[in-house]
């Protein structure tokens, strides 16, 4: 079944749809924020998130754009949780996102995860966007709230501090 179908389904209150688009959206939506967040954080973000979409999906016009929409709730809910810890003037810094993950135990797989923690925030976003989540650079642009040409730029420049950032650890790109 479609997404598209499922919201429409879980609009008009069939909890069964509900279920499955939770259980479609749930682990990619985790990943998206952990890997913007550390993991305590993002277990709470991501409850929020829930909750967003909850409440704004009887609102959603256009079923079939579930996807950017979700993950546009999420940007918001990452971009409000890092704009209120800076505010309180806490520092936001390269070891407080990374926690030590057993999957991630293996030395390469560790220094892409701390090169990637390590990039500015709008580029990190955009690699994952577009990576690791696999949405068009026009979903990004729609996520991100920027010409598709900026997201072009960002990961671009990303992509560059990425394999500078590799070079300098001695792997080869």
């Amino acid at each position: 079944m479609t997404d598209e179908l499922l919201v429409v389904r879980a609009q008009l209150g069939e909890r069964a749809a509900w279920a499955e688009l939770v259980a479609r959206w749930r682990v990619p939506v985790w990943t998206y924020v952990r890997r913007m967040l550390d993991g305590e954080r993002a277990d709470d973000v991501t409850q929020e998130i829930w909750l967003a979409v909850v409440r704004g999906l009887p609102r959603l016009r256009e079923p079939g754009r579930f996807a950017p929409w979700l993950f546009t709730i999420a940007r918001r809910s990452v971009t409000d949780r890092l704009r209120g810890e800076y505010a309180r003037e806490e520092s936001f810094t390269t070891n407080e996102a990374m926690v030590e993950d057993p999957v991630e135990a293996m030395v390469d797989r560790a220094e892409l995860a701390a090169a990637l923690a390590g990039l500015p925030v709008l580029e990190r976003e955009i690699l994952v966007l577009f990576y690791l989540e696999d949405l068009s650079v026009e979903e990004c642009a729609q996520i991100c709230l920027v010409p598709a040409g900026t997201v072009k730029s960002r990961l671009n420049r990303a992509r560059r501090m990425l394999r500078e950032h590799l070079e300098e650890r001695g792997y080869r790109t």
